[in-house]
């Protein structure tokens, strides 16, 4: 999820089934950056992906894509997320006690030669409480306006305890 301008990109999603000794492609080729993977705690076959896209153009795939037979095929998630094809996920965070919830980053980011976008009016956090099916933008004492970048988790301990570390109010130099 680096953003520099030196960054190379990747081909998708790997997938070992001996204990890492080979892997195998196993789609979304068309993503580039890769935030986050996640896997259900349960059923290994679950999973799901926050993809940035492409980092020098509004391109390629990005947001949260899932599968539920092992990377055979992907769904794209987005009831409820951004689909301006500018935004893309740039974290994803699970519940460790309770699956069916999932928080997402989303961000906005565009690197040009000698500037860096960064922010937009439909990034944001979102959570699911169905698995991913839908999302709900969370909103409550949260900035306001366009955010960058948002890191998301967790707590191990107690899932109520969500952290987030969000981007926001940065102004770039004209």
């Amino acid at each position: 999820s680096c953003t520099r301008n030196s960054i190379g990109w990747g081909d998708g999603v790997y997938k070992s089934t001996d204990a890492g000794r080979t892997f195998v492609n196993v789609g979304l080729k068309d993503t580039h950056h890769i935030s986050e993977v996640v896997t259900h705690p349960t059923n290994p076959d679950i999973v799901w992906v926050a993809a940035q896209g492409h980092l020098w153009g509004h391109t390629g795939e990005r947001g949260i894509f899932q599968t539920t037979d092992g990377g055979r095929t992907w769904t794209r998630l987005s009831n409820g997320l951004p689909d301006d094809g500018r935004t893309g996920a740039s974290d994803l965070a699970i519940d460790p006690g309770n699956p069916d919830v999932l928080y997402a980053g989303f961000w906005e980011r565009l690197r040009l030669p000698y500037r860096f976008l960064s922010g937009g009016p439909n990034g944001g956090l979102f959570k699911s409480t169905d698995g991913g099916r839908s999302w709900t933008k969370l909103t409550r004492g949260l900035p306001e306006g366009e955010t960058g970048k948002i890191e998301v988790d967790v707590s191990r301990t107690d899932p109520r305890i969500v952290v987030a570390n969000i981007e926001h109010g940065y102004q770039p130099e004209e």
